[in-house]
């Protein structure tokens, strides 16, 4: 293969895979806590119980409000409760959703050069799905940590493992699966409407020949991706956290918390936190595509080298 760039090369399965993976990790390294201050605004109002007091009686106010008051009452470190799962969770998330969807991509298409917006939609859902059934339980764990309140002795969980056993002795191995429905139906459209949009804007911005396949071109593809994506996705992402987060019993399924929220709080309860998640998500996908890219030419630039 001498002569060859990496670039001229496409990326095999596993290049994609391990890029996903490391990339989303780099990504959440970053943002993580914005992450974690949209999950105490998603879950402010919300009724407590005596067995969920991870809310507190701390009031929150916008993002930059929430973060220093985590920072003032909880120490900086708040900020990143939960990292251990989080990054469990992006590696294996990630991984999956983002490294396999062009392999499930070309399967729907059956090899065809030509890729239709329905075999985009298709693919985006099915590796949502697929990542969600193996990664939910690092999921659940990363909320209740970002949920808890660091300061006190009222903490529940004091250890990322010690979070995953406690969980299910005290709710069953279903306790670590608790949400997978609008877990699986809020990644099915965000996976749509990030990879499908990035897909779409990066396409776009090649074939008009305004941009090259380089980094301006893919900060861009991410930066619309992430603003498309928070827009379609804060509803079912609020009503995924809230009921990650909440006691047993105190709701009988997802459909049941999100008639409380709307009863209790109006509409506009469903986009609370709206802020903090398109920060996260804007520059999330920024870091992660770019990166991803990046680690996509370099590790096809050492397979070269090494044959």
């Amino acid at each position: 293969m001498v002569g060859f760039r990496a670039g001229d090369v496409p990326p095999t399965a596993t290049v994609k895979f391990i890029g996903a993976g490391t990339a989303a990790c780099i990504a959440d390294l970053f943002t993580f806590p914005l992450d974690t201050a949209k999950v105490r605004l998603q879950i402010q109002g919300e009724t407590i119980s005596p067995a969920n007091t991870g809310h507190g009686p701390v009031k929150y106010r916008g993002v930059f409000g929430t973060i220093s008051t985590m920072v003032r009452v909880e120490g900086p470190r708040s900020l990143y409760s939960g990292l251990v799962a989080g990054l469990q969770r992006q590696m294996s998330f990630a991984s999956v959703r983002i490294g396999l969807y062009d392999s499930v991509k070309q399967f729907y298409t059956k090899g065809s050069d030509h890729v239709g917006i329905g075999s985009r939609l298709m693919a985006g859902c099915t590796t949502g799905a697929m990542a969600v059934a193996l990664a939910q339980p690092t999921d659940v764990v990363k909320v209740r940590f970002q949920a808890q309140i660091s300061a006190g002795a009222s903490k529940r969980y004091h250890g990322t493992m010690a979070a995953y056993r406690t969980i299910a002795k005290e709710e069953g191995f279903r306790g670590l699966w608790k949400g997978t429905g609008p877990n699986i139906t809020r990644n099915a459209i965000v996976n749509c409407t990030e990879l499908v949009t990035y897909d779409l804007i990066k396409d776009a911005l090649l074939k008009s020949s305004l941009m090259n396949d380089d980094l301006p071109c893919h900060f861009t593809s991410a930066f619309g991706a992430g603003f498309c994506t928070t827009i379609i996705a804060s509803p079912i992402d609020v009503v995924k956290t809230r009921y990650m987060n909440s006691a047993q019993g105190q709701y009988s399924g997802a459909l049941n918390c999100a008639v409380a929220m709307l009863t209790k709080e109006g509409p506009k309860a469903f986009y609370k936190g709206f802020m903090p998640s398109f920060l996260r998500l804007g520059s999330w996908n920024v870091v992660m595509f770019v990166t991803y890219e990046q680690l996509k030419r370099a590790l096809m630039a050492n397979c070269l080298h090494v044959y």
